[in-house]
């Protein structure tokens, strides 16, 4: 009995407030976004032969993207398992938690959201639970010590507040 690899959908964890937001992002790509690129179609055929027509292949090229788009987010939505914040060990780092962290070299504090990686947003410090970082706080409590390998070496983080 073979398996086919190809219909294996790799789960994918979120939040209920990230679950919301891609169902948003879903529904606005299928009701407004795919209607807007099919009235920018129907006027680039409009101007005549579409075979040197710029405007129609630009269209053609936005819907496809809209399209890809809406099937990743189709199959990110059906692989979802919901996090419960309520869920999450007292204490100890799990996804959902915000973890405040201490570079101990540098004595910078940082503070993040672990996340699924469907969710994960570094620039608004929210990152994945498969990050360098993510991966080593996973489990961990307060006041441990973490050792994440990035580009430019070994960074140690003390774990100083952990909050649901």
């Amino acid at each position: 009995m073979s398996k086919d690899v190809n219909k294996v959908e790799k789960e994918m964890i979120l939040t209920p407030e990230g679950l919301k937001k891609i169902e948003d992002k879903l529904e606005h790509l299928k009701s407004i976004r795919r209607q807007e690129v099919s009235e920018r179609i129907k006027q680039a055929i409009g101007f005549g032969d579409i075979s040197e027509n710029s405007e129609y292949d630009d269209a053609k090229n936005e819907q496809a993207f809209i399209e890809g788009e809406i099937l990743e987010l189709e199959k990110i939505s059906r692989s979802a398992r919901l996090i419960d914040t309520g869920d999450i060990k007292e204490n100890e780092v799990g996804i959902g938690s915000t973890v405040k962290l201490k570079d101990i070299e540098f004595g910078e504090i940082d503070q993040f959201i672990i996340v699924g990686s469907a969710e994960a947003e570094p620039i608004n410090n929210r990152i994945s639970n498969e990050s360098p970082v993510g991966r080593a706080v996973l489990g961990k409590r307060a006041g441990d010590i973490v050792s994440v390998n990035s580009p430019d070496g070994k960074i140690k983080y003390k774990i100083m507040e952990i909050v649901k």
